[in-house]
């Protein structure tokens, strides 16, 4: 099971979604899900979720998961980022080190650690470093709340779930470590912004080729951690 050849040109035969009985969104969003072809190869691989081919794209672009590394993955389920964490570390044969958490629960992943909880309870950061037993080499967030529909609200709103991610991630990084946040289109605040540029030597916007070209979503990717203040 490998994400590294991701799942760019692959074609598949159309399927067209019969309206009887369901509503428009369901038909459109069900279209969608058997149309698309990382659903189908992520499948085909054994992965989660389509979302697996995102950080692996992103670390083919940027190479911040390697072997032996210790991560933490924030917003973990169903486990597709766990998944390709695991494998790029060689967690699964005690190379590396994976720590996940969700609201959710997750299906055991092997060579993953998995918690189930609120990353923003105040217990939640003492959980994460616990398990880990030592400072992470990269710290994952594809965090995002539900829609509301209301784009300034959901801007906001996942905003702050990545602005807690980056508090969490200046806490438990080693030094040259990797803060890797999902974010929304429409301009990352200019306080985040300047403090990651402070606190990373390289701050980059990145939307991997296998993010819905209608999508808000783009991911922030901080590489170098100069280190606790």
């Amino acid at each position: 099971m490998t994400a590294r050849k991701g799942a760019g040109g692959i074609r598949q035969k159309a399927v067209r979604v019969r309206g009887k009985g369901r509503s428009h969104s369901s038909i459109q969003w069900l279209s969608r899900q058997l149309n698309d072809p990382y659903v189908a190869e992520a499948k085909r691989q054994g992965y989660r979720s389509r979302a697996a081919f995102k950080l692996a794209q992103l670390d083919d672009r940027f190479h911040f998961l390697k072997r032996g590394m210790a991560v933490i993955d924030l917003g973990a389920a169903p486990g597709g980022w766990t998944q390709v964490a695991v494998e790029r570390t060689g967690a699964a044969a005690g190379q590396g080190k994976v720590v996940g958490i969700d609201l959710l629960p997750i299906e055991p992943i092997p060579g993953a650690i998995l918690l189930q909880g609120d990353f923003l309870a105040d217990d939640a950061p003492a959980r994460l470093t616990g398990a880990m037993g030592g400072r992470a080499g990269v710290v994952l967030s594809d965090m995002a709340p539900s829609s509301t529909g209301h784009a300034q609200t959901d801007h906001l709103r996942i905003m702050g779930l990545l602005e807690a991610a980056v508090d969490f991630a200046a806490e438990v990084l080693s030094t040259g470590g990797t803060f890797v946040g999902k974010a929304l289109q429409g301009g990352t605040e200019i306080n985040l912004l300047n403090r990651l540029k402070r606190d990373f030597a390289q701050v980059r916007h990145a939307k991997p080729p296998s993010s819905r070209k209608e999508s808000a979503e783009l991911y922030l990717v901080a590489t170098g951690f100069r280190g606790r203040a």
